[in-house]
């Protein structure tokens, strides 16, 4: 059941989204005009603080008007290999310095919409070398433990899409006892 694609066009573009109308065509032959959002992709890290406890971060979403807990994560520089991109941020945004990075998750947030690629890591451990350098992307910063990530969800501090996965999948293997 594989769309064609005959062709895109962009509707509107600047250095973060490219919003387009692609031509497509179901296997049925039915053909309509399929609005996308083209954008660069992201890289965050969940860092673990070896007492159970990760690093967070708490934000005001102005689109949705929301509070939430998030995990540091941000866009890809040109060029800029995702681990890199991980590690600056969550030095940028929390003024910690995480240990050695490894990869945690892979996700596509809304890919029935946008082709945007989120690469997550963990790192266990983290020095604290200052106050952030983005200080407009958390109202505060804090170790939150692992375990109450299942009440963050039900309460709504936890709702956006990668921040979720990355912190429900660390926490499920937790419980099966799955090293990450």
């Amino acid at each position: 059941m594989r769309w064609t694609v005959h062709s895109e066009k962009p509707l509107y573009t600047d250095p973060w989204l490219d919003v387009r109308v692609a031509d497509v065509e179901l296997p049925g032959g039915k053909r309509f005009g399929h609005r996308l959002i083209r954008t660069p992709g992201g890289a965050g890290a969940v860092v673990r603080d070896g007492n159970g406890n990760v690093l967070l971060l708490w934000r005001h979403r102005f689109i949705t008007d929301t509070w939430t807990y998030e995990i540091p994560m941000g866009g890809l520089h040109e060029g800029e290999a995702p681990e890199a991109a991980a590690a600056r941020e969550v030095e940028e945004e929390t003024g910690w310095r995480p240990g050695p990075l490894r990869p945690l998750v892979y996700a596509q947030p809304s890919h029935g919409l946008m082709d945007s690629e989120h690469h997550v890591f963990v790192a266990d451990g983290a020095e604290h070398v200052g106050e952030p350098t983005d200080t407009w992307e958390a109202e505060r910063i804090e170790w939150v433990a692992l375990d109450r990530v299942p009440a963050l969800v039900r309460e709504r501090k936890l709702v956006g899409g990668t921040s979720m996965n990355a912190l429900l999948y660390l926490y499920a293997c937790s419980l099966d006892g799955h090293e990450v």
